[in-house]
Order: structure tokens, then sequence, then C-alpha cells
């Protein structure tokens, strides 16, 4: 038993290894205050390959908001000061960046992150105001290692931003989005990103038409989720059509909405419910 080591006295390696399946909260508030080796170990940028931003609490009445103003002596919090933090930490390491959907992050959150986190592999984007999504494009070609984009609605620049990441993003592989698919925004994914494995349009208006021409288009599919979606029934074509993607989820969904409508003239009013 004298030969045990204390958790202070773990080799750095083995602390690193611990700390990197941690989430933020555990490395901004709770590891780095235990003692100075877990502080130093915390620090390395192992710790912070995976930004997830999305599970913490920023309201100001908080318990994590106000443990963090606590251990850092602060008056006030940021979510634009702690985005930073963690940012600068991963020093350029971080591959998963995941913003809160509700707490709004600004565009100067978004270009701060595509400055400091270059090699990201897979991000999850914050509800953006109308104006801002005109930058959405600009953004994601700066991820040139981007695989995998979950956005929370169709931008009006998306038929741009699908172009971007066809120039710049070598490696995509994944797209997770909601909104009405149009007939351009078929073609724009089945002309620019053929090679797609995994696509998510849950909860959208997907007209028949769309959907089999995405199937036919996308040879590389291995998931295609439409759960839950308006504008086509998984019928013997559909149901023939999926045969070839691994996993194929179209629970829920129907070719009217409860209102009997059938084309995207209800597809705002629906999105927004749901």
């Amino acid at each position: 038993m004298e030969n045990n080591k204390r958790w202070e006295e773990m080799d750095m390696d083995c602390l690193v290894n611990i700390f990197q399946r941690l989430g933020l909260e555990d490395l901004t508030i709770g590891v780095p205050f235990v003692c100075k080796s877990w502080y130093r170990a915390s620090l390395d940028p192992l710790c912070w390959r995976v930004l997830d931003l999305e599970p913490l609490d920023f309201m100001p009445w908080s318990k994590f908001t106000k443990r963090f103003l606590i251990h850092y002596s602060l008056n006030h919090f940021s979510f634009t000061g702690f985005m930073r933090l963690v940012a600068m930490r991963s020093h350029g390491s971080a591959i998963e960046l995941r913003f809160p959907l509700l707490f709004g992050a600004s565009m100067h959150d978004l270009f701060y992150a595509s400055s400091e986190c270059p090699g990201l592999k897979k991000v999850v984007m914050p509800n953006l105001l109308l104006e801002d999504e005109a930058h959405i494009p600009e953004l994601v070609a700066k991820w040139k290692e981007l695989e995998l984009l979950e956005i929370q609605s169709k931008p009006a620049c998306f038929l741009e931003m699908v172009a971007q990441i066809s120039l710049n993003c070598k490696n995509f592989a994944g797209l997770r989005m909601l909104g009405s698919i149009k007939k351009d925004d078929a073609l724009a994914i089945v002309k620019l990103l053929p090679k797609l494995k995994y696509l998510c349009f849950d909860k959208s208006y997907l007209p028949k038409e769309q959907l089999l021409m995405i199937m036919d288009g996308c040879k590389e599919l291995e998931r295609l989720s439409v759960k839950d979606c308006i504008g086509f029934e998984a019928d013997e074509e559909v149901v023939k059509k999926a045969l070839g993607i691994k996993i194929f989820q179209c629970e829920g969904s129907k070719l009217f909405d409860d209102s009997g409508y059938d084309t995207d003239e209800c597809d705002p009013l629906y999105v927004h419910v749901i």
C-alpha cells in the first residue's frame, strides 16, 4: 500500500488521458482547482479537442455561471469570454465544436472559433440572426478539415454554402439540417456533395421528387434520416430506392400535414411549430 500513488501524484500522461474524457464544466471549474498537478494536466491541448458548449447553462442565474464567477473571481460572465477561453486552451487542436442551440452566439464568436480552431471536423452551429446567415459560406470555407455540419434551419444562402463546402472541405461527409428542401437544393447536393455518407433532414418539408433525386445522386450514402417529414410517404418506390442505404429512417413522414397541405406553402409554419 505504501507504493500506491495518490491521485495528485499520477503521471501527467495518465491524468491527461483521464481529463480528455471530461466535459467543459469539469475542465474549467472542477479539475484545475483540485491541485497544481491537475491544473497543469488540464492545460494539455488534448483535453480540449472536443469543445461541447451545448450542455452548459449560460444564463446569469445558472449554477454553472455562478460557480465560474466565484472560481475566477469575476463580477460579470460573458459567453464570448468563456468561448474564447476554451478555444485558446485547445491551441488549435480542437476537432469538434458544438454551440448551444438556444443561447445565441454572435457571428464574431463564430469567426473567432474559425481562426483559433482551424482543424475542426465537426461543427454544430447555433441559431443565427437572418442578417448573420449571409456569412455562413465564408465561415465554412475556413474549416478545411470539416467532415460534419449540423445547422438548425436551412439558411437563405444554402446553395452558396454547399458550393463553398464542395470547394474547400474535401473530406466533408455529413449534413444535418431542417427546412424546406426545394428542387434546387437537392440538385446542389447531388452535384456538389455526391459523396455524402450521412444526411439528416428530419422534420423538414421534403417532396418525394427531391428525396428520390438525392437517393439516386448520392450513391455513397450510408445513413439517411428523413423522419417526421412532410411531402412523401414511404411507398414501394421509396423503400426500393433505400435498399442500398445501410440505415434509412423515415418514421413519421407523410405526404400531407394535419391541415391537408402537401406543398411548402405550409412549411414555414410547420418548421416553426416543430
